[in-house]
């Protein structure tokens, strides 16, 4: 059993849509490096038993990242548990890369999107960059390679993330030298629970297509983080590290 595993690194992450998949993962990663994780969710029920499972260094907070007040209220909350917020991992979203067509696209559904997956990233960041500055914390967004690639009636998603790393940037102009900002980018991440894994498993083709012969996993994304808010990446900011096997560097031909 290793220091940290006993004592702990006295640092905090926030780390927003952790109920779940990626978020999950790097909660997970992050508690096992011995940081003290704050799990933030909408999803009030699911929240708490993951917290609980994850042990003594997690903890749960219900949150609407799109609501100014409640990011608010929030990061008043970890800094009156904790006293201090060492690193923010902003992946909370709407993730739905195959969304509705153009035609049939409602506003409310653009709009609570980029509500979600752009101007909550702005909100964390806005409220957490105090106690962020006074630890020489980092901030990552975790943004995604369809920023740069689309599939059809992806519009909102991808504006979504397109903008994100744009915010990602800007933020880390704005924040540094005293907080670092970067964005990683995933491409195909099985982040499925393992019950959903098991009924439907991945084929060889999905495997095989990807320059490294398999799809992601969320400890690939969760090791990236992990080094991004670490010391070892100190002369890293505004950047995006793109982790999709190798997949936005393929060039494809239909036969």
């Amino acid at each position: 059993m290793s220091t940290a595993d006993i004592f702990g690194n006295g640092r905090v992450a926030l780390v927003t849509g952790a109920a779940r998949g990626i978020g999950l993962g790097v909660g997970a990663w992050l508690i096992a490096e011995g940081w003290q994780v704050v799990l933030a969710d909408i999803d009030r029920e699911r929240g708490p038993k993951v917290a609980e499972a994850l042990g003594e260094r997690a903890s749960f907070i219900a949150l609407d990242v799109a609501s100014e007040v409640q990011v608010a209220a929030a990061i008043a909350e970890v800094i009156g548990h904790y006293g201090r917020l060492d690193a923010l991992v902003s992946n909370a979203a709407i993730a739905r890369p195959h969304g509705t067509p153009l035609e049939s696209l409602a506003l409310n559904e653009w709009t609570r999107t980029l509500a979600v997956n752009l101007t909550g990233p702005m909100l964390l960041a806005k409220h957490c960059a105090p106690y962020l500055r006074a630890h020489n914390g980092s901030i990552v967004n975790i943004a995604s390679t369809r920023a740069h690639q689309s599939e059809p009636h992806s519009e909102a998603y991808a504006a979504s993330k397109g903008g994100l790393l744009s915010l990602t940037h800007a933020l880390a102009s704005s924040l540094g030298p005293e907080i670092r900002v970067n964005a990683v980018s995933p491409g195909w991440i099985d982040a499925r629970d393992l019950r959903e894994r098991n009924a439907e498993p991945l084929t060889e083709l999905d495997h095989d297509q990807h320059l490294v012969g398999r799809v992601g996993t969320v400890e690939d994304i969760a090791a990236a983080v992990s080094w991004l808010i670490g010391d070892s990446s100190g002369f890293v900011t505004g950047q995006e590290l793109v982790i999709d096997g190798g997949m936005t560097r393929k060039m494809i031909y239909l036969d």
